[in-house]
């Protein structure tokens, strides 16, 4: 695992000043996780990340190997998507929504899909990434932190607990962005108390 983080600031886009945080770093050692964000990292547009239910950002290694070829890029690096935890494992078919993992001295809690997010392209130079996110079923998601504690890069993370209704962080986005969903999953997902309000 590598930990990202990055300060929120100003940057150019189609003739427009965007205040963003989706330009993360690699940090080493040990970074102090707190409720709301990691100690350095912050979010430019609070209404659509941030906040208790999208306080840490993961996107997974093997995602970064898809886009490398889909794109035909070699420049990705940790932190490209904006996430603060990139990952080895934790495929979003498999991680479900109310999943629990520690992480170091860390508990955290599944909460919901990344939010598709024009940064996300700014960041990337590919105007196209929020929808390709989505129609690749390859969002990443976001946690909540139950516990406070440190966490560093190379920890392992340890699943301790299985959310309600074992409904994936895919099958989530697909409920939220794309047609063809059932109101059985809709249900579903309301039961769900993890899951974010928004």
């Amino acid at each position: 695992m590598a930990v990202n983080v990055g300060m929120p600031h100003d940057v150019p886009w189609h003739g427009k000043t965007v205040h963003t945080g989706v330009y993360k770093q690699t940090v080493a050692g040990p970074q102090m996780v707190r409720r709301l964000n990691i100690d350095g990292d912050g979010q430019g547009d609070l209404g659509g990340h941030g906040g208790e239910q999208r306080a840490v950002l993961v996107y997974q290694t093997d995602s970064y190997l898809f886009w490398a070829k889909e794109l035909g890029r070699d420049d990705l690096a940790p932190g490209q998507f904006g996430e603060n935890f990139t990952v080895d494992g934790l495929p979003d078919d498999e991680v479900c929504i109310g999943d629990r993992y520690r992480i170091g001295g860390a508990l955290f809690e599944v909460t919901q899909p990344r939010v598709t997010c024009y940064r996300v392209g700014l960041r990337m130079g590919e105007p196209q990434m929020a929808a390709l996110l989505v129609a690749h079923h390859r969002p990443g998601f976001y946690l909540r932190v139950i516990e406070e504690g440190q966490v560093e890069a190379g920890q392992e993370i340890v699943k301790v607990s299985t959310g309600p209704e074992a409904m994936t962080v895919e099958e989530i986005d697909r409920v939220l962005y794309l047609p063809g969903h059932t109101r059985e999953q809709v249900e579903r997902a309301l039961r769900i108390p993890a899951l974010s309000p928004g």
